[in-house]
């Protein structure tokens, strides 16, 4: 699927990504299950031109080998940005960590842990920063910056 947006920036996207979940949120509120969100996050990011892949397989290797382990990432947007969505009372450190796992295995740069089951949403973000160099999850190029770190939105 060829998107109108794939031009951009993980930053610009991440703006999009948020401000689409701010929307999502103020329609269905707190309290649902997190697929919920998930499907209704996609529509209103698809919605607005964007390529979304929703349920993304990540595979890990040891030692040489490739581990069929389930591991599955919530959305990725445009190929660029890692959406990781919970609906539960406390983000946890092993959630930003998770996150932060996932934006190295595929390897992606920016990635946001949303919480949906927040009374404001804005308490439940948590922005993810990941530089890595090496091969790219999507393509043979490999991505360029060499910082990582967690910070909140």
């Amino acid at each position: 699927m060829n998107s109108t947006r794939s031009n951009l920036g993980e930053e610009e996207i991440g703006k999009a990504i948020l401000d689409s979940a701010f929307k999502v949120h103020s329609t269905l509120g707190p309290g649902l299950l997190e697929s919920v969100y998930e499907a209704a996050l996609a529509v209103e990011l698809r919605n607005r031109g964007f390529q979304v892949e929703k349920q993304v397989p990540i595979a890990v290797t040891y030692e040489g080998e490739r581990l069929e382990v389930g591991f599955r990432a919530d959305l990725i947007v445009e190929r660029k940005v890692l959406v990781e969505l919970k609906s539960v009372e406390a983000v946890t450190p092993l959630f930003k960590k998770v996150t932060t796992n996932y934006l190295k295995l595929i390897p992606l740069k920016l990635g946001f842990l949303i919480n949906f089951n927040e009374v404001h949403l804005k308490g439940g973000i948590t922005r993810v920063v990941n530089g890595l160099e090496g091969k790219n999850f999507f393509s043979p190029s490999p991505p360029s910056r060499p910082s990582r770190d967690t910070q909140p939105a």
